[in-house]
């Protein structure tokens, strides 16, 4: 017979929980009121006045931005780098990952230590962007995928993590006439979906979130991530959208505009990330404990 002991709560506990309870308020306040502020109608909004709650409600400032096409190129051109760079960086990752496991691989050691060299030893902005350029990258989607496909920190844990996998596994496959390619797919993958699922969202993220790389060697406006666009429209005080309609851009206050344009930009890892988090919680902990 088993017994259920509940912890009982001390008074550490209390307060830890009021405090995380209050932290957590604040943290999320700004973006409720962000949201609120984008959805106040234009006949009630007063600049520089705090109001928690809209009198009038609108979406107008959303149907404004999505009918703008700057946005909608900003938005597609994002989604594209963030879809094709996340596949390719789990590619790389995983492949050379697991390539990096096979004791029986030539130079393996060096190979290891040349990863763990980048880890240490940035070269900097300007060796990349000479690189990138020398590549024939610069002004393309190619230059924000190509020089990120994978990075060491990713490799050591996804090496750490495929280690763990027991190697009579691997050998009981291959005496069934499994190829190495075979073993990968078959077994390693399966076996590794808290892995790949945790990077997913890691690189997914990254692609989303891609800024300074996009500045740096991005020269077309067409090719702007959505990153850079509400950049530009937040900071920038006389900016306005790209095609817009003159009538609706005076009509709507700008303030409204640029904070709709940045509840957009956020809104998917918004959605995503709680449903998530979990495969974050694992990430954390993939490779640090072998069985």
């Amino acid at each position: 017979m088993s017994f259920v002991q509940t912890k009982r709560l001390t008074l550490f506990d209390y307060i830890n929980y009021i405090a995380l309870t209050i932290i957590s308020i604040l943290s999320a306040f700004p973006i409720l009121y962000l949201i609120l502020l984008s959805l106040t109608d234009k006949d009630v909004y007063v600049p520089f006045q705090f109001n928690i709650w809209p009198e009038k409600w609108s979406l107008e400032a959303y149907s404004y931005i999505l009918s703008t096409p700057s946005f909608v190129s900003a938005f597609r051109n994002t989604i594209f780098i963030t879809v094709i760079g996340t596949l390719l960086n789990l590619l790389f990752t995983f492949t050379m990952a697991y390539g990096l496991t096979e004791k029986q691989m030539p130079y393996r050691n060096i190979m290891m230590g040349i990863v763990v060299l980048t880890l240490v030893f940035n070269p900097g902005i300007i060796p990349n962007y000479l690189l990138v350029k020398d590549l024939g990258l610069l002004n393309s989607f190619g230059a924000l995928i190509w020089p990120v496909l994978t990075n060491a920190w990713s490799l050591i844990v996804v090496k750490s993590f495929l280690e763990s996998i027991p190697s009579e596994l691997k050998e009981s496959a291959k005496m069934d006439g499994c190829t190495d390619l075979g073993v990968f797919i078959r077994i390693i993958l399966p076996l590794s979906m808290p892995a790949v699922a945790a990077f997913t969202l890691f690189f997914a993220i990254a692609h989303w979130n891609t800024y300074f790389n996009a500045i740096l060697y991005l020269t077309d406006t067409n090719k702007w991530t959505l990153q850079v666009l509400v950049k530009t429209l937040v900071l920038d005080a006389s900016s306005n959208m790209t095609g817009s309609s003159a009538s609706m851009d005076q009509l709507l206050p700008q303030e409204t505009i640029r904070i709709a344009s940045v509840v957009l930009a956020m809104l998917p890892i918004l959605l995503v990330y709680p449903f998530l988090q979990k495969h974050f919680a694992k990430g954390v902990m993939l490779g640090s404990i072998k069985g």
